[in-house]
């Protein structure tokens, strides 16, 4: 994930929020566990250290991983957001024209995608499809199961 990423002030504050508790609740934690295991006698032959010197390895590789997806984060101020075509945080209703079902998305930065909630990411296949189109125009996806056709009917913010 070393490209841009888009997010909210919401979404980051949570972001923010999960890094410190990684940095000052998850570290000191694993840190006791190593001690602990320490405490109980030979190293070589200590499962419990071996396991907790490489759940410790997992979390700074996580907290590492998840600072270097922040370093390229932007804020979208969700006010000047231009609803003339299909951008980043515009809420879009598609009509799939095969099957002439009607759906109302949200298009997110990939942090905040969840599809239940009708949030997909701007990087996902159909989000990739309707990028920069405006109502009236139809959008060809390409999914797994073939191309399929959008019509977009409506750009909200």
């Amino acid at each position: 994930m070393s490209d841009i990423q888009y997010v909210t002030k919401d979404t980051l504050e949570l972001m923010k929020a999960e890094l410190q508790k990684l940095k000052g609740v998850d570290r000191p934690a694993a840190s006791r566990a190593i001690a602990e295991a320490r405490e109980k006698g030979d190293l070589k032959e200590n499962a419990e250290y071996d396991a907790a010197k490489e759940a410790q390895g997992l979390l700074e590789a996580k907290i590492a991983a998840f600072e270097g997806s922040m370093a390229n984060i932007r804020v979208i101020d969700e006010a000047s957001i231009d609803t003339s075509k299909v951008s980043i945080l515009t809420n879009v209703t598609l009509t799939n024209l095969a099957t002439k079902k009607q759906v109302t998305y949200k298009i997110v930065g990939e942090q905040e995608a969840d599809l239940k909630a009708g949030k997909i990411s701007v990087t996902s296949p159909i989000g990739k499809g309707i990028l920069g189109k405006a109502v009236g125009e139809t959008a060809e996806v390409q999914a797994p199961a073939g191309i399929l056709k959008f019509k977009i009917d409506e750009i909200t913010a």
